[in-house]
């Protein structure tokens, strides 16, 4: 017996340090829980339902079920059989009974601008015995209903899921025929908004580099004493309202604001000029407003470099600028790419500022989404918006990783 004892001793000591480890990795999970928790309840799950509403199709078959089982089983040819036409007149009038077709009648809206009036005028009074065939009588009732191209539509929004909110998102449509084509030029807007939308991003954050980077150069080769006190005044916007900060810009340049009369006091402009509702004054705003988001990551990164490396490039024979262009910037670039990506997604985002300080041909995405979701209550087109925005966010934020992967191994 006594000799076994030294022999336990290891397991003892080895079933102690699992319970030990089991313990500490239990108390690591349940310190993020929460964290995890908030970010699956108001992150994760308001995108899932962004993405299931873009393409979300129930206003027709949650009103009239019956009608829409039988457009799914037919194969789309010409008119619809006479089943179709019965179960749709009973489902139309128990609809008009109970005032339910306001879902459908948007939906068919949507793909036919005067589908609404012609629904509720077929639904008004409609008889409960056909006059001859139920074909006859929807066609005797309004011209619309003996049409292919009607029903073809209604077969569509038949069904449970439809790519129409993403392909009208990006100009594109299902024709006739059931191909993908181009949508007409006079109704082709949503590609330039998109471009309108990165460009106006683009320019921001080069702007915002372009003043951030000896900003943050400067601030990082300081005494911390001094460069901490100046960090305060780059953080002091975030203490201050964005609509406070756009309506600041919108008094500051107006034609007879403050920098209007200081440039005509110093003789650059002989009369005032407008930098207000156009494309300067989202340039200047955002500008004001995204600065710090490019700073601070340029900072942090700077920081860490030791101004070693660049006076051994000079003892070495460099000249400062090939010093720093050889040495010095190289390694900024991390700083750079993350301040860069943060600074353009959250430009391609902007709400507020291009509505108050923009004009009609200045505004970006996110004012159509605001459009849609609380005017024309159409939550699909802005979630169609909202989802073709996000895909593009994400390929850039994955751009960005290689990007930063590559250097890495260079670098290693």
């Amino acid at each position: 017996m006594p000799s076994a004892r030294p022999q336990e001793r290891p397991r003892h000591l080895k079933a102690q340090l699992r319970r030990t480890e089991r313990r500490r990795k239990l108390e690591a999970v349940a310190l993020v829980a929460p964290l995890f928790v908030f970010l699956a309840v108001f992150f994760l799950a308001p995108i899932g339902l962004m993405l299931v509403r873009s393409v979300d199709n129930s206003e027709l078959p949650s009103v009239m079920p019956d009608t829409a089982a039988a457009l799914r089983q037919w194969d789309g040819g010409g008119l619809p059989p006479e089943a179709v036409f019965a179960s749709f007149a009973r489902e139309l009038a128990a609809g008009q009974r109970d005032r339910s077709l306001s879902g459908v009648a948007k939906r068919l809206t949507y793909e036919i601008p005067n589908m609404r009036s012609v629904l509720f005028a077929t639904a008004r009074g409609l008889p409960d015995a056909p006059e001859g065939t139920w074909r006859q009588t929807l066609a005797a009732r309004n011209p619309a209903w003996g049409e292919p191209a009607t029903w073809a539509v209604m077969r569509r929004a038949a069904a449970p899921v439809t790519p129409y909110y993403l392909l009208a998102a990006v100009d594109r449509e299902i024709d006739a025929s059931g191909s993908v084509a181009r949508v007409p030029a006079d109704r082709a807007i949503y590609l330039d908004i998109f471009a309108r939308t990165f460009w106006i991003a683009a320019v921001v954050t080069l702007w915002c580099l372009a003043l951030g980077y000896p900003l943050a150069y400067k601030l990082a080769s300081l005494p911390p004493r001094i460069s901490n006190l100046l960090m305060i005044l780059v953080l002091l916007p975030f203490w201050t309202s964005i609509l406070v900060r756009t309506g600041a810009w919108v008094v500051l340049l107006q034609r007879e604001g403050p920098i209007n009369e200081t440039m005509q006091w110093i003789g650059l402009i002989g009369e005032p000029i407008q930098l207000v509702y156009n494309r300067v004054g989202v340039y200047v705003a955002m500008v004001h407003i995204l600065l710090p988001f490019m700073v601070l990551p340029l900072y942090s990164v700077m920081r860490g470099i030791s101004p070693a490396y660049v006076r051994a490039a000079t003892s070495l024979g460099a000249t400062p600028f090939t010093a720093f262009r050889r040495v010095y910037l190289p390694q900024t670039v991390p700083g750079v790419g993350a301040g860069c990506l943060l600074v353009f997604i959250l430009g391609v985002g902007y709400y507020i500022t291009p509505a108050l300080v923009g004009g009609a041909g200045d505004q970006m995405v996110s004012y159509f989404v605001a459009f849609f979701t609380n005017q024309t209550i159409n939550w699909g087109m802005a979630a169609a918006l909202g989802s073709v925005l996000l895909v593009a966010t994400l390929m850039l934020y994955w751009v960005y990783a290689r990007l930063v992967g590559v250097d890495r191994m260079r670098m290693g």
